[in-house]
Order: C-alpha cells, then sequence, then structure tokens
C-alpha cells in the first residue's frame, strides 16, 4: 500500500502517540524548561500546578517526570510535590498525562515516521532502527546486519534521532533532507570512523521539525537510548530491544541467515 495511502488510514493512531507531545514544537518553554528539555527530556504537557506554581508533565526516557517553575519563571523544581495531608499531588497528573505505550498498536505509527529504507523494500521482514548519527552501537549494529540486509531478507528502517551530541539533529536532518536519504546514509555508515555525515550548519525548520518529531516517537515509546529497535517476534508481537543486540538475541530480530 502506498505510504500515502497508510497515513490516511492511520493517522488516528499517529495522532495517540504524538498529540500529546506536540506542544514541544508549537511554542517556546520558558528557559529553565528549554534547558531540561535540551538534556534530553520530553515535554508532554503543561498543567496548573498547586501553590501558584507552572506544572510540566515530562518523560525522561520511559520514566515520567513532574517538572514545577517558580511563578517569576527563572527556575524549575524537578520532584514531587505533596500537600499538607501527605498526599502526593503529583503522581495523578502523571498518571493522566503519560500513559504506558501501546506496542501493538504502535506498527502502523511507525510505518507513517520518517524512516530511512536499508535494504530491499521486499524482504520479508522490516525493522524499525531508533538511530543516532553519532552512537558509535547504532554503526556496529548496521555492520552486523550486512549479511541479512545484502540477502534480501531483512529491511532496516533508520528512524534518525539526534540526542547524543550537538551536531545529531544537524546529521539527522542531512540525512533526510537528502535527494537520497537511503544512499545518504550508506554514505555516513561507510564515513563513520571519519565523522560520518557533514552536519547541515543551517538546518531548516521542516528538517528540524522532522528530527523532533522522530525523538518525539521514540520517547513516546519508552525507548531511553540508541540504537531502539522495533520489530515484530516470532508469535507476530511487536517487541523492543534498547541497544546492541548480541548472540542469539541478534538472531531471533533479524531472523535465520
Amino acid at each position: 500500500m502506498p505510504r500515502l495511502a497508510r497515513f490516511a488510514l492511520h493517522g488516528l493512531a499517529l495522532s495517540s502517540l504524538l498529540l500529546a507531545a506536540l506542544p514541544v514544537l508549537a511554542q517556546p518553554w520558558p528557559a529553565p524548561i528549554r534547558s531540561i528539555e535540551e538534556k534530553g527530556v520530553t515535554i508532554v504537557k503543561q498543567f496548573k500546578g498547586p501553590g501558584g506554581l507552572t506544572g510540566f508533565a515530562a518523560r525522561a526516557g520511559n520514566r515520567p517526570l513532574a517538572l514545577y517553575l517558580t511563578p517569576d519563571g527563572k527556575h524549575v523544581i524537578v520532584g514531587t510535590m505533596l500537600d499538607a495531608e501527605g498526599n502526593n499531588v503529583t503522581k495523578p497528573v502523571l498518571d493522566e498525562a503519560i500513559q504506558k505505550p501501546d506496542l501493538q498498536s504502535a506498527w502502523p505509527t511507525l510505518e507513517d515516521s520518517n524512516w530511512v529504507a536499508d535494504g530491499d523494500d521486499d524482504a520479508p521482514r522490516k525493522i524499525y532502527v531508533f538511530t543516532d548519527p553519532n552512537c558509535p552501537y547504532c554503526h556496529k549494529f548496521h555492520q552486523a546486519a550486512r549479511p541479512w540486509v545484502d540477502a534480501g531478507k531483512v529491511q532496516l528502517r533508520h528512524i534518525p534521532v539526534g540526542i547524543l551530541k550537538p551536531t545529531s539533529t544537524a546529521k539527522s536532518a542531512a540525512i533526510l533532507g537528502a535527494d537520497d536519504p537511503s544512499k545518504a546514509l550508506a554514505k555516513h555508515e561507510a564515513n563513520y570512523r571519519r565523522g560520518g555525515i557533514e552536519p547541515l550548519e543551517d538546518i531548516p525548520s521542516e528538517l528540524r521539525q522532522k528530527v523532533a518529531n522522530n525523538n518525539i516517537l521514540m520517547s513516546s515509546l519508552g525507548i531511553q537510548g540508541t540504537p531502539g529497535l522495533v520489530y515484530r517476534n516470532d508469535a507476530g508481537k511487536i517487541a523492543i530491544k534498547q541497544g546492541m543486540p548480541q548472540g542469539a538475541q541478534r538472531d531471533e530480530i533479524l531472523g535465520p541467515k
């Protein structure tokens, strides 16, 4: 099915995973909140906190996090707030704003994300890989998967993110914005030890948003590091592997050679 048609069919599923996080792209947060966001924390929702504080529900990997901005807008408090009776007033807000991802409904969202193909479109096994261009373990996995990809048995669908270094977003944008993203990715991997693809100096807003959306999707699935692999296991269930798979687990994910 054409990707445009899949997008129309599965737009609702995409919205359910990302809608709560889209304010990250839609408005500038106060400086203390932005400073935390720049450290890799995803801001999910703003809420009215007690005592005149402005609250922000956030996610650090798959861990929910509450941030409270002071009335002067210059300081942020990270943690749990209790009322006069000792009740936790933070947990109900986080439970409402941040829900565990439904992995079994995530596949259409991944299909419609900003991914770059590595391998044959007709390969029977598709694996989504959240990839930071500066991640050495992403490069190692790319190399380890060559026998499966070259044999036409696996297509890796890399979802470039920007989380590890200041140049990560610019490199991911360069891959996504290339005339042929697949060739750009292959060239980056071939030259990884020499720095890989040249980072964009001036990132167009459209490409910056694509990388940001990939970051949000990665966080929404509870993936904390790269490579983050999303695949169907032998039972047909969607599963996640964080980090470089080794040995029998690698063979389970990639299938028989």
